[in-house]
């Protein structure tokens, strides 16, 4: 069962509709203590990096909790942002801090906020949420921030700049770009990370 956090910061439809597509079971949980429940996390989210401010004490505590016990936790586009640090969108608020560094403003001559298809490029072939999709994947971004290339990155995008696509520690995720939205390529993602939530070992 995996856990689908609203934290109202997006439709949750499309993520559950392919989580179900790919048969994996789904609940949105009320409250931090039916965490308990999950064998996988995802926080989705689009929007402000203020908009994490729901995600308050007793939710990080649930959370951070269920990550020690070693479940997998998914963060899709902003909740990939929230993994971080913090964000200089939104300076004074923090954010999980499960990995170092702030997340920074697309920069370059391009329009932002970056929206549509682009092509992820893998930096290693060891990590278990990205097996299956092949060199060159295209995905569908929508976003003005992003995580820079730091060293958990498992894959990365070009948009005028280049920052991380993809972020793993162990068993902590994050994908820059919507899997939902993404086609087979975003269905195999979420399916591995199904299949990682149904195991013990380290992916990563």
């Amino acid at each position: 069962m995996i856990a689908l956090i609203d934290y109202q910061a997006g439709n949750l439809t499309s993520v559950k509709k392919a989580l179900t597509t790919i048969g994996a079971d789904v609940f949105v949980p009320e409250g931090p203590e039916a965490l308990r429940d999950a064998r996988g996390i995802i926080v989705p989210g689009v929007g402000h990096f203020g908009a994490t401010r729901a995600l308050d004490g007793v939710w990080i505590e649930g959370i951070l909790e269920r990550i020690g016990e070693g479940r997998p936790l998914l963060g899709i586009c902003l909740g990939m942002q929230w993994l971080m640090s913090g964000s200089d969108e939104a300076p004074d608020t923090a954010g999980l801090g499960v990995f170092s560094g702030r997340c920074t403003r697309l920069s370059g001559s391009l329009k932002v906020p970056h929206v549509g298809w682009n092509t992820i490029d893998a930096r290693t072939d060891s990590c278990a949420l990205l097996d299956g999709i092949g060199a060159g994947a295209a995905a569908y971004f929508t976003h003005t921030y992003a995580v820079p290339v730091i060293a958990e990155a498992t894959a990365t995008t070009t948009y005028g700049q280049t920052f991380a696509a993809v972020i793993a520690s162990d068993r902590v995720f994050g994908a820059q770009f919507h899997p939902e939205k993404s086609g087979s390529a975003g269905l195999r993602l979420l399916a591995n990370f199904a299949r990682l939530a149904r195991t013990s070992s380290s992916p990563c």
